[in-house]
């Protein structure tokens, strides 16, 4: 059984930095690409920041140059380094992972969540 689990969420004032991570585990499969979105409520998840499996990275408008993705694909865990952080990033913040099945199938899971708070 696949799972995603994630740490390293919690409060934080404005300015400040917080640092996630995600371990995938229970997969055969190869790990294509991984990332980091993000929900409040009312809102739909929204992507942050991606990581493909040879180290390309993609991040939302709204947090490029504050936010760094990285990923240990030895380790199967990816990172979100969070820094000046600002109250509009309060969120639950959710790591995904898609896996390639072989035969161009691919499966998407994703972790728990794990919420940010950004407040003074």
């Amino acid at each position: 059984q696949v799972q995603l689990v994630e740490s390293g969420g919690g409060l934080v004032q404005p300015g400040g930095s917080l640092r996630l991570s995600c371990a995938a585990s229970g997969s055969t499969f190869s790990i294509t690409a991984m990332g980091w979105y993000r929900q409040t409520p009312g809102v739909q998840r929204e992507l942050v920041a991606a990581v493909s499996s040879s180290g390309s990275t993609h991040y939302a408008d709204s947090v490029q140059g504050r936010f760094s993705i990285s990923r240990d694909n030895a380790k199967n865990t990816v990172f979100l380094q969070m820094n000046s952080l600002k109250p509009e990033d309060t969120a639950v913040y959710y790591c995904n992972a898609v896996f390639s099945e072989g035969a161009g199938n691919f499966r998407t899971y994703w972790g728990q969540g794990t919420q940010v708070t950004v407040s003074s």
